[in-house]
Protein backbone atom coordinates (compact mmCIF):
# COMPACT_ATOMS: atom_id res chain seq x y z
CA UNK A 1 0.00 0.00 0.00
CA UNK A 2 0.98 3.61 -0.36
CA UNK A 3 2.77 5.89 2.57
CA UNK A 4 0.97 7.77 5.35
CA UNK A 5 1.85 11.03 7.09
CA UNK A 6 -0.18 10.87 10.64
CA UNK A 7 0.14 14.99 12.23
CA UNK A 8 -1.55 15.60 14.88
CA UNK A 9 0.07 17.30 18.30
CA UNK A 10 -1.33 14.74 20.55
CA UNK A 11 0.70 11.52 20.96
CA UNK A 12 -1.85 8.85 21.44
CA UNK A 13 -3.70 10.09 18.78
CA UNK A 14 -0.72 10.25 16.66
CA UNK A 15 0.11 6.48 17.87
CA UNK A 16 -3.47 5.41 17.84
CA UNK A 17 -3.45 5.87 14.25
CA UNK A 18 -0.53 5.41 13.18
CA UNK A 19 -0.90 1.47 14.55
CA UNK A 20 -4.06 1.26 13.00
CA UNK A 21 -2.92 2.08 9.50
CA UNK A 22 -0.01 -0.16 9.89
CA UNK A 23 -1.94 -3.29 10.31
CA UNK A 24 -3.98 -1.53 7.28
CA UNK A 25 -0.46 -2.15 4.98
CA UNK A 26 0.22 1.22 5.41
CA UNK A 27 3.92 2.64 5.94
CA UNK A 28 3.43 5.29 8.30
CA UNK A 29 5.49 8.24 9.46
CA UNK A 30 4.38 10.61 12.47
CA UNK A 31 4.56 14.29 13.07
CA UNK A 32 3.93 16.48 16.02
CA UNK A 33 3.69 19.66 14.28
CA UNK A 34 3.78 21.96 11.03
CA UNK A 35 7.63 22.35 10.73
CA UNK A 36 8.23 18.62 11.16
CA UNK A 37 5.29 18.18 8.91
CA UNK A 38 6.52 19.73 6.24
CA UNK A 39 9.99 18.20 6.48
CA UNK A 40 8.33 14.58 6.16
CA UNK A 41 6.95 15.34 2.91
CA UNK A 42 9.85 16.32 1.43
CA UNK A 43 11.71 13.35 2.83
CA UNK A 44 9.04 10.43 3.46
CA UNK A 45 6.86 11.39 0.40
CA UNK A 46 3.67 10.19 1.50
CA UNK A 47 1.09 9.75 -0.75
CA UNK A 48 -1.82 10.75 2.14
CA UNK A 49 -1.69 13.48 4.72
CA UNK A 50 -3.81 12.70 7.66
CA UNK A 51 -3.92 16.30 8.92
CA UNK A 52 -4.97 17.80 12.29
CA UNK A 53 -6.26 21.25 12.04
CA UNK A 54 -5.96 22.55 15.35
CA UNK A 55 -1.78 22.45 16.55
CA UNK A 56 -0.17 25.13 18.03
CA UNK A 57 2.58 27.03 16.33
CA UNK A 58 2.01 26.09 12.23
CA UNK A 59 -2.11 25.19 12.15
CA UNK A 60 -3.16 22.93 9.75
CA UNK A 61 -4.41 25.35 7.13
CA UNK A 62 -0.65 27.05 7.42
CA UNK A 63 0.37 23.38 6.43
CA UNK A 64 -2.33 22.33 4.23
CA UNK A 65 -1.05 25.03 1.88
CA UNK A 66 2.60 24.69 2.30
CA UNK A 67 2.15 21.01 1.20
CA UNK A 68 0.23 22.04 -1.85
CA UNK A 69 3.04 24.42 -2.51
CA UNK A 70 5.51 21.41 -2.57
CA UNK A 71 3.44 18.71 -4.07
CA UNK A 72 -0.51 19.21 -5.49
CA UNK A 73 -0.21 15.23 -5.94
CA UNK A 74 -0.74 14.57 -2.00
CA UNK A 75 -3.88 13.40 -0.53
CA UNK A 76 -4.54 15.80 2.22
CA UNK A 77 -7.38 14.61 4.50
CA UNK A 78 -7.96 17.33 7.33
CA UNK A 79 -8.35 15.55 10.86
CA UNK A 80 -10.94 17.89 12.93
CA UNK A 81 -12.96 17.98 16.48
CA UNK A 82 -17.02 19.00 15.42
CA UNK A 83 -17.08 21.93 16.69
CA UNK A 84 -14.73 23.26 13.23
CA UNK A 85 -17.12 21.81 10.59
CA UNK A 86 -17.68 24.66 8.51
CA UNK A 87 -13.89 25.43 8.88
CA UNK A 88 -12.88 21.85 7.94
CA UNK A 89 -15.30 22.20 5.08
CA UNK A 90 -13.52 25.51 3.84
CA UNK A 91 -9.99 23.38 3.55
CA UNK A 92 -11.62 22.19 0.65
CA UNK A 93 -11.08 25.14 -1.18
CA UNK A 94 -8.00 24.69 -0.57
CA UNK A 95 -7.00 21.47 -2.20
CA UNK A 96 -7.38 18.85 1.09
CA UNK A 97 -9.13 15.95 -0.45
CA UNK A 98 -11.71 15.48 2.33
CA UNK A 99 -11.93 15.70 6.20
CA UNK A 100 -12.77 13.73 9.61
CA UNK A 101 -14.01 14.55 12.73
CA UNK A 102 -12.94 13.72 15.98
CA UNK A 103 -13.05 11.11 17.42
CA UNK A 104 -12.47 9.39 14.53
CA UNK A 105 -14.67 6.71 13.29
CA UNK A 106 -11.74 4.17 11.83
CA UNK A 107 -14.25 2.48 9.33
CA UNK A 108 -14.65 5.67 7.70
CA UNK A 109 -11.35 6.56 7.96
CA UNK A 110 -10.06 3.97 6.36
CA UNK A 111 -12.96 4.25 3.35
CA UNK A 112 -11.13 7.49 2.88
CA UNK A 113 -7.91 6.48 2.80
CA UNK A 114 -8.57 3.66 0.77
CA UNK A 115 -10.21 6.03 -2.07
CA UNK A 116 -7.55 8.24 -2.04
CA UNK A 117 -4.92 5.61 -2.16
CA UNK A 118 -6.56 3.89 -5.20
CA UNK A 119 -7.02 7.08 -6.66
CA UNK A 120 -3.15 7.73 -6.65
CA UNK A 121 -2.62 3.96 -7.66
CA UNK A 122 -0.28 3.82 -3.66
Amino acid sequence: MGRVLVVDDEPEACRALKEFLILKNYKVQTARDGKTALKEVKTFKPHIVLLDMNMPGMDGVEVLKEIRKIDTSIGVIMVTVVSDHERAKSTLELGAFDYITKPVDLNYLETVVLVKAVDLQC
